[in-house]
């Protein structure tokens, strides 16, 4: 009875799921279809046309892009400002989160207080432009990479986490001879695996989808970021924007084929990457806020 009481349904519930079901296929649709037009062979896409599945299928969008010296120059950039970025974010925040938490460090909480301070009241654009432009970082990956090298956000968070580590292990660690840098590196972070791969993903989304930093501080479309270039092709009426000037044989794909494949390989590595870190991902952040 009590099985068949908790599998009945009520009306709340119907209300629920149908609106939940709703709001998934509005989410869902805008991808599909731009996934379809990607996909789309040139000889039968017709603007302004919806079709959930290719009429003709084609990959002709994608080598087209692909093969353009723009796209490519675009996609090494993004990959080496979140790789570099990723590792300098992660190296920043934990090794001074895990000072935050040495109650023997001088003016700890002076020091935190001003972090949270940050968190409460930042600088604002203006004053990052001109810090970035007294700094000679202009048109400068670095530009985007050291103004971020931490956040408030995640310094308050990771160190949440480190203090929540068990003291008795670090501790022992100590009055075996090792020193702060070996309880760090051979002790704190091993337990600290889940916050480290929660704020990886974090982190390499940041880096990865940067655009209104890279629109203001890359002035050469040579350095272009993946998602500025993107920008570019969407705004653009012509489907050879920044340079791009492959072709596939004699022909060149309609300009929203390009679009659409663009987006698609924009957003193609976050949501490769994203399924094996979403577990230490929720887990991590809820760990972070145990204690405050």
């Amino acid at each position: 009875m009590s099985f068949v009481q908790q599998k009945k349904m009520t009306l709340f519930d119907i209300v629920n799921y149908t609106l939940l079901t709703m709001i998934s296929l509005c989410c869902i649709f805008p991808f599909l279809y731009i996934i379809s037009v990607s996909l789309t062979h040139f000889s039968v896409y017709v603007p302004y046309e919806f079709h959930l599945l290719p009429e003709k299928w084609s990959l002709g969008a994608y080598s087209y892009i692909l093969q353009s010296n723009s796209f490519m120059s675009a996609l090494q950039s993004t990959l080496f400002i979140t790789v570099v970025g990723t590792i300098l974010n992660l190296v920043f925040t934990f090794t001074m989160a895990y000072g935050l938490t040495e109650k023997k460090l001088p003016h700890r909480r002076w020091i935190y207080g001003l972090v949270v301070f940050s968190l409460v009241f930042s600088a604002g654009i203006i004053p990052t432009f001109l810090l970035v432009k007294e700094l000679g970082l202009m048109n400068s990956y670095w530009s985007l990479i050291i103004p971020s090298l931490t956040n408030a956000w995640s310094l308050i968070v990771v160190k949440s986490f480190m203090d929540s580590l068990p003291i008795e292990v670090i501790e022992s660690a100590k009055i075996d001879g090792c020193n702060d840098l070996g309880v760090f590196w051979k002790i704190v972070i091993p337990l600290s695996m889940p916050a480290l791969a929660a704020f990886v993903l974090f982190f390499a989304v940041a880096h990865w989808n940067t655009y209104f930093n890279a629109l203001m501080f890359l002035t050469d479309s040579k350095k272009w970021t993946l998602q500025v270039l993107v920008k570019s092709l969407v705004l653009d009426n012509s489907a050879t924007v920044a340079g791009m000037e492959s072709s596939i044989g004699d022909s060149t794909p309609p300009s929203e084929t390009v679009r659409s494949a663009s987006i698609i390989l924009a957003i193609l590595p976050i949501l490769v990457v994203y399924p094996f870190l979403q577990k230490h991902f929720a887990k991590g952040v809820m760990l972070g806020s145990v204690k405050g």
